[in-house]
């Protein structure tokens, strides 16, 4: 039988509050499902949350209020903070996406997280 999260899209503000969102929705109230891009993909494939048979589907709803959201502004704001705790040698890459998410130009955090939600995990994604 197939699990279904419900991503609650009104609610995403932005990154930190995205987080909240999806760990409530996969392990109820105060539920932790991740702070990161890479421990979402973890989280994706089983037991955490998540069925490990992957017969599970996100529905995230009001999913255009959370690409706003999480849009250029947003994936600038978190460029930002990444670039002040970044290893020398990736400080030119993040600043010329920092450069491209000021300009309105390059991917938002919302199209990563959306490219994660579909691609690395058993589950399927509905945007609603």
């Amino acid at each position: 039988m197939t699990v279904t999260f419900v991503i609650d899209g009104s609610r995403v503000t932005g990154l930190e509050q995205f987080w909240k969102v999806i760990g409530e929705a996969v392990n109820g109230p105060g539920g932790y499902f991740g702070r990161n891009s890479d421990a979402l993909a973890d989280c994706l494939h089983g037991g955490m949350g998540t069925p490990d048979d992957g017969d599970f589907v996100f529905e995230w709803r009001d999913h255009a209020t959370s690409a706003q959201a999480l849009g250029h502004e947003e994936t600038a704001r978190q460029l930002r903070r990444s670039l002040d705790r970044a290893h020398p040698s990736n400080r030119a890459e993040l600043r010329h996406r920092l450069d491209e998410a000021l300009a309105g130009r390059g991917p938002t955090l919302f199209e990563q997280l959306v490219q994660i939600l579909r691609n690395e995990g058993p589950g399927s994604l509905e945007l609603l």
